[in-house]
């Protein structure tokens, strides 16, 4: 038995692969792909989007299958033709969002298409919850298994589809950016599992951006780049500096590359604005020039104030004004033609069409605009939305190329392409950076810097502290609902910022 920094390690990898390519017609996704992992350690993958981690791993799960180079899985050559095959043989990956079944419970989910059944035939539903309970209480968590699937949190989702795992004797785990949508509380239960998961030796892949989370759970760490192995090292042997000079090939020496500007008169004035049940009395004012960070914990209420100021969500009471003109609520036209533009939290979901072209995307928010006679040709698209893709240098082969091909960091980009490409006054922006590599949260801080310069006002919502005490002139705090602190730049502090998003009865100026 070896070791892999402080942890013991069996010799023979669970998991191997070296120089493994992988490419789609003339598009090379994974020129050299290597990672070893062993039983009883959590290994951390990671790289800058669009260096290959997520082709490597569909690999693992049987979704594509390489062109050449080794894949091994407890030391014998597999090359799976179907997740099935993958999952049979033992690896269960656990994604960002998971895909269960609303309809059915959390008991029917865990044991689809394997259900265990009596002498007669008919499903032992006796058996299945017992067993249930069994891997819950193995986990150390409290999930009704009877209650049905729809509505239940991220947090709980990925527990069942790791419960699943568990039940189907899984011996790889690969976990893809878990932690994204997961509050702190969420996180360290999950770390839990893993590490207990670790314990009883199994093999797990951590693949994140947010590198406190990859020190604080990893043993050991694999670094990609543009589809290529860069290196591997344990953790307790290298740095965060290290560890991003090697993702991007260069050093990252300002991430918040935040310039003065000159701010001018109010752009945006929200007064009073109220929605019961889910924020109360909200009042800012954005100005031109101005980045203004809306800053609170997981259910405060920022996205949902983002979302009626835009007019996709009805409010009971209060104003919007652009220019000092009012906009009507649940009218998110009314808002385009006043200047304001919203790129939504859930990029995926809400801010692209995902199964059509790049153009297409950038070009969607200003096809009016761009109709002649009521006809719109893909060559009047791709020409609106060429100026837009350069300049946010969205990296892909032609703006024909599917929204849904393309790397988390450049899906970000070309929904921002589509809404600055309307010219607006105001910029709302939820989550700018979230499940993106370094190297592109720095281009896209230095493209809100830029267009802040430019005059434009920005509302930024994040859940990073660091980004938004880095990016923001003013940092409002929401908890529960309402506005508990309006902080300048010059004094705002990550303790600040987080008293005032956990004490609603304190007011910080």
């Amino acid at each position: 038995m070896k070791r892999v920094g402080d942890i013991p390690v069996n010799a023979t990898p669970v998991l191997e692969l070296a120089d493994v390519q992988k490419a789609f017609g003339s598009v090379i996704a994974l020129r050299s792909g290597t990672i070893s992992v062993h039983a009883g350690s959590i290994h951390a993958l990671v790289g800058e989007n669009g260096a290959g981690k997520s082709t490597l791993v569909k690999i693992v799960a049987g979704l594509y299958q390489r062109d050449g180079g080794t894949f091994r899985l407890k030391g014998e050559d597999v090359d799976f033709t179907s997740t099935a095959q993958s999952k049979s043989a033992g690896v269960a990956i656990i994604y960002q969002e998971p895909t269960l079944f609303p309809d059915l419970s959390v008991t029917e989910n865990i044991f689809m298409g394997r259900q265990p059944t009596g002498r007669l035939g008919r499903i032992d539903r006796k058996t299945m919850r017992h067993e249930v309970e069994r891997l819950f209480t193995r986990l150390g968590v409290a999930i009704d298994p009877d209650r049905l699937a729809e509505g239940l949190s991220i947090a709980d989702q990925q527990v069942i589809e790791i419960a699943k795992a568990v039940s189907l004797d899984a011996t790889l785990l690969i976990m893809d950016e878990p932690t994204a949508a997961l509050s702190g509380v969420e996180v360290e239960r999950l770390f839990a599992i893993a590490r207990s998961l670790r314990d009883e030796g199994r093999a797990l892949i951590f693949i994140s951006h947010r590198f406190d989370e990859v020190f604080d759970l990893c043993d050991t760490i694999t670094v990609m780049r543009d589809g290529a192995y860069i290196a591997t090292g344990a953790i307790a042997d290298t740095t965060v500096d290290e560890i991003v000079r090697q993702m991007v090939g260069r050093e990252v020496t300002e991430l918040f590359p935040k310039q003065e500007t000159d701010v001018g008169g109010p752009l945006l004035e929200v007064e009073g604005l109220t929605s019961p049940g889910v924020f109360h009395d909200i009042s800012f004012t954005v100005r031109a020039g101005e980045i203004v960070g809306l800053a609170g914990l997981v259910g405060a209420g920022r996205s949902e104030v983002a979302r009626a100021v835009f007019g996709v969500d009805a409010y009971r009471e209060g104003t919007v004004r652009m220019l000092g003109k009012a906009i009507r609520g649940g009218r998110p036209t009314e808002a385009m033609r006043a200047g304001l533009a919203l790129v939504p939290e859930d990029r995926r979901k809400q801010g692209l069409v995902i199964e059509s072209g790049v153009g297409r995307n950038i070009a969607l928010a200003i096809r009016r605009e761009l109709s002649r006679f009521g006809l719109i040709t893909t060559s009047i698209e791709n020409r609106a939305a060429k100026e837009w893709a350069s300049r946010l240098e969205v990296k892909s082969s032609a703006l024909d190329t599917i929204a849904a091909t393309l790397s988390g960091g450049n899906q970000q980009k070309v929904v921002l392409a589509k809404w600055l490409a309307t010219k607006p006054k105001v910029l709302i922006i939820d989550e700018p950076t979230r499940g993106i590599d370094v190297g592109t949260k720095a281009e896209v801080h230095r493209l809100l810097s830029q267009l802040a310069g430019e005059g434009m006002g920005i509302l930024m919502i994040s859940s990073e502290l660091p980004e938004v005490l880095g990016m923001a002139d003013r940092v409002l705090v929401m908890r529960e609902g309402r506005i508990t602190a309006e902080i300048d730049r010059d004094t705002a502090t990550s303790e600040n910022v987080m008293y005032a998003a956990t004490h609603a009865s304190e007011q910080l100026k």
